[in-house]
């Protein structure tokens, strides 16, 4: 408890932050994640340093299935939430790269925010070493306290954070304070069920089709039991999301972004400006060297420095290295499906508890 902060606001470090229980199916039942069709991601600041009439600083959201993620929280990230289809109330955890003003700034805000609107769920806030005193001096008279529990819990490199069907994993990168980049991996996703096969072994269609699809094994009318591996195809991989923050290139970069479906990288510079590392950042044609090292499908361009009203020759810098780059503009928002039929091998093949047990 912090001195002068109120009962219903927790600041704690953690080992192991606590994300909701996975699913086990005992007995003859096999794993099943919460598997939600529809992730989306929403770029609500793709600036850098300051807010400019074309850009806001750093914040980015991911919303799957009813959860909302946001990582960093520049100047004005609720004002910027109002302009997008998704809701500030709705996020429950907020994960920061690094304590810079331009990532941090809008906490302040959106916590009152929060507060005026009557929020009660809790909210976990999680990031480098110094997040915990930050929230603290946020709460410190005479701005209000929280009517809602806010948790914040402080992170080292390679920590994992499970939440139900997927996982959050921290990488420290290379800036100029400590930093982390996290990517969202999904569990691994059911197999597909064979109807035929299923129709083979006596099982007839209805619920019984859901419950092998679910991992429960059943029972015929005669007395017969299937096993939902009978039925269903090996595992497939879910989707993977990275987010570095800021950072120059390093190996940590390519280790965390490795395979992601959607590598979101900073590109404040491009080639012409020869002290972007020295900076701590990157250029976009870095960032495209990553992602073509990190083997990932997709990359989106953030963090650009305001020099660039027009950020195209950034794009197309990119693209000279890694042809499916991209800008991220404020307010871009962009459907995740799932990936083609892979199947779930080496981190994909991991759950979210597994994951956080071996750390």
């Amino acid at each position: 408890m912090v001195s002068g902060i109120s009962t219903s606001f927790i600041v704690h470090n953690a080992c192991l932050s606590r994300g909701h229980p996975e699913t086990v199916l005992k007995d003859r039942r096999v794993r099943v994640p919460t598997v939600h069709e529809y992730m989306e991601l929403i770029f609500l600041g793709t600036g850098g340093s300051w807010p400019t009439p074309q850009r806001n600083v750093s914040a980015f959201a991911i919303k799957r299935g009813s959860e909302l993620l946001l990582f960093d929280c520049g100047e004005g990230t609720q004002r910027q939430f109002q302009r997008s289809n998704v809701s500030y109330m709705a996020i429950s955890n907020i994960f920061l790269t690094h304590l810079h003003g331009d990532h941090i700034l809008g906490l302040p805000g959106l916590l009152q925010t929060m507060n005026l609107n009557d929020r009660e769920a809790p909210l976990t806030i999680h990031g480098p070493p110094g997040t915990k005193r930050y929230v603290s001096l946020i709460f410190t008279n005479p701005l209000p306290r929280p009517g809602f529990e806010v948790n914040v819990k402080e992170i080292t490199d390679e920590h994992v954070t499970p939440f139900d069907g997927y996982r959050i994993v921290a990488r420290q990168l290379d800036h100029t304070v400590t930093s982390f980049g996290y990517a969202l991996i999904e569990d691994p996703r059911p197999g597909r069920f064979d109807k035929a096969k299923a129709l083979d072994l006596g099982v007839p269609e209805g619920p019984l089709f859901g419950k092998l699809q679910k991992g429960q094994p059943v029972e015929l009318d005669d007395g017969t039991t299937i096993d939902p591996q009978q039925v269903l195809g090996s595992p497939r991989r879910g989707r993977k999301i990275a987010y570095t923050g800021d950072c120059r290139p390093s190996e940590a970069t390519v280790e965390l972004a490795h395979n992601a479906d959607v590598l979101i990288h900073e590109a404040t510079f491009s080639d012409e400006h020869e002290d972007a590392n020295r900076y701590g950042h990157s250029t976009a044609s870095q960032a495209a060297f990553i992602a073509k090292k990190a083997h990932a499908r997709t990359l989106y361009l953030t963090h650009i420095s305001p020099r660039y009203a027009n950020a195209s020759p950034l794009e197309e810098e990119a693209r000279t290295v890694f042809e499916n780059a991209h800008i991220a503009n404020d307010l871009d928002t962009l459907v995740v499906k799932f990936p083609p039929d892979e199947p779930a091998t080496g981190d994909f093949a991991k759950t979210a508890q597994d994951a956080a047990t071996a750390q």
